[in-house]
């Protein structure tokens, strides 16, 4: 007989603990009796069976008699948040501290697993454990990848039809079993506008997004939930954009169903929404994405703090729960940090979120600005998250290398400061279930079982004693496939081919997300010219170690400089070497599988087909850096180094033919290569509605072969492209400067060059600009203030001048507007000098214009909206009228070599 003791208010968390006890004990063949209430230091001796005592710190009168009189002493950190402490006391009685409820659940969870290893109630237990991140778990979409008619994306009320997983209980208890499991303790829901399908507002029915039966049943199955998940320590979060609105209320009220700024009516709708939300589910965190939809740089603080907060601060008040919930802000597409400079003294519960590698995993030394920003929002009072986001890069494969987890989840807390750790399944868009080929879906989180217990285990301590880690996994991957000695060599290959997407997406990849979709490759022009597919540079920058890019390489290697960091032969080698090794370990451990022999195969056959990624990857980077190796010797002599060609032909040839053989591999395996086809997609090709597969990617990169094999024969009989030879490109040079000086002490200067910032607020680069500009001399202030009043710039010129005044290229009403026609009376009166002559990350490119002004002090003012100061020069110059084409410098960019044309045929 064993006793379970507990006290007379023990939350419904702590009771499950006890439960979790009681099974074990009673598969051990103990009989087990509860005894709520009753227990004090000088009285649970008087009986001498055995005795469990599980309790909460703060509010336990025997645990803090028993700590009083030195009969419960901690070895390790006394218990608190979410930690707990095993002893064996005298009087045959086991003590289950925790420092609050979920410690003790925690504690008995621990407590159940030891009685299970060991057969029975172990007779010595002095341990405590604690997390080491706040927030610790996964990420759930209410969301699909395709649009629904007549609406946006992200918009899909939550209906059986469209979620017939959500409505599952059954699934929904083993997935928070699981959680529990692996002690993760957050839970995210990601939607527009989830709301609108649990709140019924009742004077307001158009904002409606299901029939009232359907949100009566959600709002029930929320509430359900909560409390499941509540049980087991895990705190819920709603997720959601701004501003999402319901198709009723855009129609009763005449509003464009796209708002990208706040509106009375907007506002105090959402107020309304959110406290009525609170009021209802007051336990339930909420996480806000500002951007979006929502000009998140210039109304995200106006929308969260005149709207959001108060919404939820009033649901607050009303709802009688003892503290807020828990308001996490996300930063993306936001200057999270001005919007924190208004919300912080609002709210008293608010949290921030970043990502960690971007989209992408890509490796455990993030760097540069991303790892700076997240520094600083560590060092706040409240929660910062690092999110493992998105992870297309990983697509569709399995994948789980759990050391690369731990020094993950170890950057995480170490490198960026981060005090909780949110994470993505590996393929977001098909929740609940894999993308792989088969007669019965299979569920994610069978398949991904390693992916999901490493980020938990790692989430709560990755701290974790290597050569003890290697062994846990080897007993967990023994376990499913009934083997010792495969289960060694199956880790190995885990850990091999872990490391291959990550190495070549950071070191060859233009961005990540759903803009690039890895797997399927990329063209030659995006290997050798990468600037033309818009590049986002923090991947190699902040979401990469120190190394080089290609041409970086070659310049260097030609000129003998040293090398510095991750070199891209160091990650071809790399690559190579690693999935070979993983391929002879899983064929290693084919000999010895003992079970889950199917489930199996398919792991192997996903590692022969990275295996094969990698391969057509690397040949095709030789490709590349030959091609450069030629550009960088010819000196506009084309028709000479053809060796350098013929060579990168032959290895783009190798590349293909591992194409084919990785098309047909999956071909049997997959439905798609990334659950996310829409028209998002840049890289290798456009629309991934009809680019979603290998084999529909196939026949151009076959094409793209037969074009470079076709101009490099043209080469050889002294033909270069007409082009070349009729339409000689022009050298234009950079205009000269006029000396001035800024007065404003709210604006700066910098220098025109890619990578530079436009504004002080916000991350947005240069990524090219014509010549004429380069290296002058412009003006930048902040955007925001531009959104909301006319922009007034001092400046004093010492010559007549011209100042070169950059309006973008949209009617987006953030933006300076032309009046009259647009194609001839622009507001400054002057056409264009240099059209789309900048070229910005995500914003519209840039009409410059050269707005003649006298010698002396003059204040620049247009209007309400942005421009941009692209430099002050000499008025006696002669000026461009011309429209800048980054990519028609055939010169310099090569891309001709490879151009797909009608008589390139397939050989």
């Amino acid at each position: 007989m064993i006793a379970i003791g507990y006290d007379l208010d023990a939350s419904p968390r702590m009771l499950h603990g006890v439960r979790l006890l009681k099974k074990e004990l009673e598969a051990c063949g103990y009989m087990v009796e509860e005894k709520a209430g009753g227990w004090a230091w000088n009285r649970y001796r008087d009986t001498g069976i055995r005795k469990i005592y599980v309790g909460r710190r703060s509010g336990s009168e025997l645990l803090a008699a028993l700590e009083e009189r030195d009969v419960l002493l901690y070895h390790t950190e006394e218990p608190a948040s979410e930690g707990f402490y095993l002893c064996s006391c005298p009087g045959r009685l086991v003590v289950v501290s925790g420092g609050d409820d979920s410690g003790a659940l925690y504690g008995c969870q621990e407590l159940a697993k030891r009685i299970r290893g060991e057969g029975g109630l172990p007779r010595e237990l002095s341990y405590g454990d604690s997390p080491r991140f706040a927030w610790r778990g996964p990420v759930i979409g209410l969301q699909k990848q395709q649009v629904e008619p007549g609406r946006q994306r992200f918009e899909y009320p939550l209906t059986p039809d469209r979620f017939p997983w959500l409505y599952d209980k059954a699934m929904w208890l083993d997935y928070l079993d699981m959680l529990l499991e692996h002690r993760g303790n957050a839970l995210y829901l990601w939607n527009a506008n989830p709301f609108a399908s649990l709140i019924d507002l009742p004077d307001e029915p158009e904002a409606r997004e299901v029939t009232k039966e359907q949100l009566e049943a959600n709002a029930s199955l929320l509430r359900w939930l909560t409390e499941e998940a509540d049980r087991r320590g895990i705190r819920c979060f709603l997720a959601f954009y701004s501003i999402h609105i319901p198709l009723g209320f855009t129609e009763k009220h005449g509003l464009p169903y796209r708002q990208t700024q706040p509106l009375p009516v907007t506002s105090g709708y959402f107020r309304r929404l959110l406290a009525a939300f609170v009021r209802e589910f007051p336990t339930v965190g909420l996480m806000v994405c500002l951007g979006e939809r929502l000009k998140g740089q210039m109304y995200g603080a106006e929308w969260l703090c005149e709207t959001i907060l108060p919404g939820i601060k009033e649901g607050f008040g009303e709802s009688g729960a003892a503290e807020p919930p828990p308001v996490v802000l996300r930063s993306h597409a936001i200057d999270i940090e001005k919007v924190l400079q208004e919300a912080d003294s609002l709210y008293p519960n608010l949290h921030t979120e970043m990502k960690y590698n971007g989209e992408s995993l890509t490796t455990w030394t993030p760097r540069g600005a991303a790892q700076a920003l997240h520094q600083r929002l560590g060092a706040r009072d409240g929660n910062h998250i690092a999110t493992v986001h998105m992870l297309t890069n990983l697509e569709p494969f399995r994948w789980g290398a759990p050391s690369f987890i731990q020094r993950c989840a170890q950057a995480a807390r170490y490198r960026l400061k981060a005090s909780a750790l949110q994470f993505y399944p590996l393929s977001y868009w098909s929740w609940p279930y894999s993308p792989d080929r088969s007669d019965v879906r299979i569920k994610q989180t069978d398949r991904d079982w390693i992916w999901f217990e490493a980020w938990l285990r790692y989430a709560w301590n990755p701290d974790r004693d290597v050569l003890a880690e290697k062994l846990h996994w080897i007993s967990r991957l023994e376990d499913k496939y009934g083997s010792r000695e495969a289960a060694e060599h199956l880790l190995h290959a885990y850990e091999a081919i872990g490391t291959c997407a990550p190495k070549l997406l950071r070191r060859f990849g233009i961005t990540q997300g759903n803009r690039q979709t890895m797997s399927l490759g990329m063209t030659m022009s995006q290997l050798t010219n990468p600037e033309r597919h818009v590049p986002y540079n923090e991947l190699w920058e902040s979401h990469a170690p120190q190394g080089e890019r290609l041409e970086e390489f070659v310049v260097k290697q030609l000129a003998g400089m040293p090398h510095l960091g991750e070199t891209p032969l160091d990650t071809v080698e790399e690559a190579e070497r690693s999935s070979e090794e993983a391929s002879r370990a899983v064929k290693q451990a084919r000999m010895t599988v003992q079970k889950n022999k199917a489930e199996f195969e398919r792991l192997a056959a996903d590692i022969e087909a990275i295996k094969a990624m990698t391969s057509m990857y690397t040949c095709k980077v030789r490709s590349a850096l030959l091609v450069y190796m030629y550009k960088h010797t010819i000196g506009g002599r084309y028709t000479e180094m053809l060796g350098l060609l013929e060579e990168a032909a032959e290895w783009l040839d190798k590349s293909v033919a591992v194409y084919r053989k990785l098309t047909d591999m999956t071909e049997k395996q997959y439905l798609s290569a990334t659950a996310m086809q829409t028209s998002h997609r840049k890289i290798p090709f456009r629309d991934g509605n009809v680019f979603q597969h290998w084999k529909d990617c196939l026949p151009m990169f076959e094409r793209e072969l037969a074009a470079f094999r076709q101009r490099i024969g043209e080469l050889r009989k002294g033909k270069p492209p007409a082009s070349l030879v009729q339409a000689p490109s022009v050298s234009y040079r950079r205009y000269r400067e006029a000396g001035f000086k800024l007065l404003n002490e709210d604006a700066e200067l910098y220098r025109i060059e890619k990578g530079a910032r436009v504004f002080t607020d916000g991350d947005i680069p240069i990524i090219c600009c014509a010549e004429e500009l380069y290296g002058l001399t412009g003006v930048r202030y902040s955007q925001l203030s531009a959104a909301h009043a006319e922009i007034q710039l001092e400046v004093e010129l010492e010559e007549p001048s011209l100042i070169l005044v950059g309006c973008f290229n949209s009617s987006d009403d953030q933006w300076l507007k032309p009046v009259g026609d647009n194609t001839v009376n622009y507001t400054f009166g002057l056409g264009p000098v240099i059209r789309r002559g900048v070229r910005l990350f995500i914003y519209p490119s840039v009409h410059v214009h050269a707005v003649p002004y006298e010698a002396g002090r003059h204040t620049i003012s247009f209007g309400k909206g942005a421009f941009l100061i692209l430099g002050v020069i000499e008025r006696n110059q002669s000026l461009s009228d011309r429209e800048y084409d980054m990519h028609n410098d055939e010169r310099k960019l090569l891309d001709w070599l490879y151009e797909i044309t009608e008589e390139a045929v397939v050989q």
